[in-house]
């Protein structure tokens, strides 16, 4: 081989001695001490072998450790078999359920005013008085006129009766009896006619006392005395409170399992109270296309305030017997929009979908019909990212889930 064939020669080989060993360099990459594949090596397919979407990785030799949570005792319930009240929910204010305005039965002068603003009444007190001397005046001269009526009836009657003694002796003619019955008659007459005055001029003094028709309380006074005031004008509002009515709005589709004397749960002011429904209107309100239902609510001692705003709960029925979950436990899928909740197995966080029924909204639990057992446990409230598989702790607890 001459000189110039061998110096062509020694590179090429120094090419393929390069290569063989890069070769060589990635097999070894590619395998453990003992020859195996490594953790990170690509599976069949080309492509690295890992867990599903949201799936802890478990710990292990050249693996990753499963995420972890700690939570609190508080964060965790136990699906449990409980009583569930299934109803309708109601809101709107609590009114009085009669409201009074009081009027000025005539024309005339006030003499006094003897209540005031929120002050308690009862039925016939004494309000107001008028100045009522014409009315008195009135009342003796129509009192008068019925006594001489009266009198002159008697007259007439005791004629009429020697009449007919007469007329049976043949003293009188047949006429002078037909008289005597005629005077009596128009006697009766003008005593009636008195009587109707004496009432009308009577009911007119009264009318000067302004008497409460109702015990309640008096919302609003609006006269002084020595104001002249004509017929009608107003003078106080009386409301009673000793019953609140609430008249709320709920959709038709709703309302059919609604009935008089049912009972419903209020919350107002931070406190609870119970009312019964009174009346559900028979008709559909055609723009609203909803049902007006009236509840009402004992209010003995005024402790509720007309025009409180309240949201309460018809119970249209109870449920015993029922596996229940805090609401705070439910999630929804962004997927499909169906209800879950993240369930723990041993020290696992698992997804459970779970089928829902009646829903007590004043006692914040749900009704479970499919998915859940009594005695599982569920995480509830926002305890931040959860995922299925991952490890959780619970403060408090010994390794063996028992409280320390």
């Amino acid at each position: 081989m001459t000189p110039d064939r061998r110096s062509s020669v020694i590179p090429l080989v120094l090419c393929r001695a390069v290569l063989a060993c890069t070769w060589l360099g990635i097999a070894a990459c590619s395998t453990d001490a003992k020859g195996s594949p490594a953790a990170n090596a690509p599976a069949a397919g080309g492509r690295p072998a890992t867990g599903g979407p949201g799936a802890a990785r478990p710990g292990g030799a050249g693996g990753r450790p499963a995420p972890s949570v700690t939570l609190a005792a508080t964060d965790v319930a136990t699906v449990v078999t409980t009583t569930i009240e299934d109803g309708v929910a109601l809101t709107g204010d609590l009114n009085p359920i009669e409201t009074i305005d009081v009027r000025a039965r005539l024309e005339g002068d006030l003499l006094g005013v003897y209540v005031r603003a929120g002050e308690q009444v009862g039925r016939g007190q004494l309000l107001a008085r008028f100045e009522s001397v014409e009315q008195e005046s009135g009342r003796r001269s129509a009192e008068a006129d019925r006594a001489a009526a009266q009198s002159d009836l008697a007259n007439a009657e005791w004629t009429l009766e020697q009449n007919v003694q007469l007329l049976k002796a043949g003293a009188i003619a047949q006429q002078v009896l037909k008289n005597s019955q005629q005077a009596v008659a128009s006697a009766r007459a003008r005593v009636a006619a008195a009587d109707a005055r004496v009432s009308a001029t009577g009911t007119q003094a009264r009318d000067t006392r302004v008497v409460a028709p109702s015990s309640g309380i008096v919302s609003a006074r609006v006269v002084e005395p020595g104001e002249h005031l004509s017929r009608g004008a107003a003078m106080f509002t009386i409301v009673r409170n000793d019953v609140l009515e609430l008249a709320a709005a709920v959709p038709a589709r709703q309302s059919t399992t609604l009935r008089s004397g049912q009972i419903v749960h209020f919350v107002a002011d931070g406190r609870q109270f119970d009312g019964r429904v009174a009346r559900v209107s028979p008709t559909i309100d055609p723009a609203t296309r909803a049902v007006t239902v009236f509840v009402q609510v004992p209010n003995a001692g005024g402790t509720i305030r007309g025009g409180t705003f309240a949201t309460g709960r018809v119970v249209s029925r109870t449920l015993t017997g029922v596996i229940s979950i805090p609401t705070a436990a439910l999630r929804q899928s962004q997927e499909d929009g169906k209800p879950f909740v993240y369930r723990i197995d041993g020290k696992t966080i698992n997804i459970a979908p779970v089928q829902l029924g009646a829903v007590d909204e004043r006692r914040g639990v749900a009704q479970v019909t499919d998915g859940l057992q009594a005695g599982e446990r569920v995480i509830v409230g926002n305890v931040g990212i959860l995922g299925r598989g991952m490890q959780v702790t619970i403060a408090g607890q010994d390794p063996r889930g028992r409280r320390q």
